[in-house]
C-alpha cells in the first residue's frame, strides 16, 4: 500500500474545494488498513476517511493527517442470505444495486443519499423515512487499538448522529433486509428519485444537506428560505435557488466561501426563528462556525 504526501482532497469531494492531506492512502483490506493506522500512530497523525465525499467540507489551507480512501475488499458488496455485507467504502448505488438483484428490500431510502455504507454508520445517514439504525445488525470498526464489531446501540445510532471519531475506520457493515419483489424495489426507488429531482438542483454541485432538520415545524430547507436565502452568494459559492438548505459551487468557490454561507444561514435562523441550526457536514482540517 502507498501512502502519498500533499495529495489535493478537492477531487474528492462533491463540492470540489479544499486544501491538500498531509497524508493518503487507499487501502484494500483490513491489513492494509490497520497498517495505515499504525503509521499515523507512530507520526502522531490523526486520521480521517473519505467516502464520496458528499457530505464533507475539506479546509483550503488542508488537512494535517492521513487521510484514507477505502478500496478493494473494504468497497466491496455482496448478499449473504438476508443480509448485505459490505465494506465501509461501498458505494450505497453499487449496494443498492446488489439487493434489487437479490429482490431485497429496505434500503430503497439510500438511493437519495450519494455516499458509501460507512459513511452511512458514521453519521446515521436517513432519508425519506429511512435511515442506518433501522437496518444494521453491526459494523465492524478499526482504530489504533484493533478491530470490533459494534452494534447500533454500541455505535450510539440517533438523527443524523453516531458515537465514532476521527480515527475510528468502520471497515466493513451487516444490514439486515428483508425479501420483496425486485420490481416493487425499482418502483419504489424510480418514485424517490423523481421526489429528489424535484426538490434539490441534481445537476449542481454541492455537499448535501447542509444543516439537520431542528425541533420546529418547519425544516431546515424552509426556515432558510423564508428567511430569503435563497440564491444568495458569497464569493464562488450560492445556497441553492430550489432548495435552501444545498449549497453550490456556482463559480470556483472556496471552502471559505461556503463557511461563511453557512454562518449567514446560522444568524438567520436563530435571528428570525430563535432556532440553533446544527450542521451535518463533516469538516476537515481547522474549520468550524462562528459563535451565535
Amino acid at each position: 500500500m502507498k501512502i502519498e504526501e500533499g495529495v489535493p482532497l478537492a477531487r474528492f469531494t462533491t463540492i470540489g474545494t479544499g486544501g491538500p492531506a498531509r497524508a493518503f492512502a487507499q487501502p484494500g483490506s483490513l491489513a492494509e488498513l490497520e497498517e495505515a493506522l499504525a503509521w499515523a500512530r507512530e507520526r502522531g497523525l490523526s486520521v480521517a476517511t473519505v467516502g464520496l465525499g458528499s457530505n464533507l467540507l475539506v479546509a483550503d489551507e488542508g488537512v494535517e493527517a492521513l487521510v484514507l480512501k477505502l478500496g478493494g475488499e473494504l468497497s466491496a458488496a455482496e448478499i449473504r442470505d438476508e443480509l448485505l455485507v459490505a465494506g465501509g467504502g461501498a458505494a450505497n448505488a453499487v449496494c443498492l444495486h446488489r439487493v434489487r438483484a437479490a429482490a431485497l428490500g429496505g434500503f430503497e431510502f439510500a438511493c437519495a443519499i450519494p455516499g458509501t455504507v460507512g459513511g452511512g454508520v458514521w453519521m446515521n445517514a436517513g432519508a425519506y423515512g429511512g435511515d442506518w439504525a433501522g437496518i444494521l445488525v453491526r459494523a465492524l470498526v478499526v482504530d489504533g487499538d484493533g478491530a470490533r464489531w459494534r452494534t447500533p446501540q454500541e455505535l450510539g445510532l440517533r438523527y443524523r448522529h453516531s458515537d465514532l471519531r476521527r480515527g475510528q475506520v468502520v471497515a466493513r457493515v451487516e444490514l439486515r433486509l428483508e425479501p420483496r419483489p425486485a420490481e416493487e424495489i425499482k418502483a419504489v426507488v424510480a418514485d424517490l428519485q423523481r421526489q429528489r429531482k424535484a426538490a434539490q438542483q441534481t445537476n449542481k454541485r454541492t455537499y448535501g444537506s447542509v444543516f439537520k432538520n431542528p425541533d420546529h415545524e418547519l425544516s431546515a430547507g424552509r426556515m432558510l428560505e423564508s428567511c430569503g436565502l435563497k440564491g444568495y452568494r458569497l464569493g464562488g459559492a450560492q445556497i441553492s435557488p430550489r432548495h435552501a438548505n444545498f449549497v453550490e459551487n456556482a463559480d470556483r468557490a472556496r471552502t471559505e466561501d461556503a463557511i461563511g454561507l453557512m454562518a449567514e444561514a446560522r444568524r438567520r435562523a436563530w435571528e428570525q426563528y430563535g432556532v440553533e441550526l446544527e450542521h451535518e457536514v463533516e469538516f476537515l482540517g481547522d474549520l468550524e462556525l462562528p459563535p451565535l
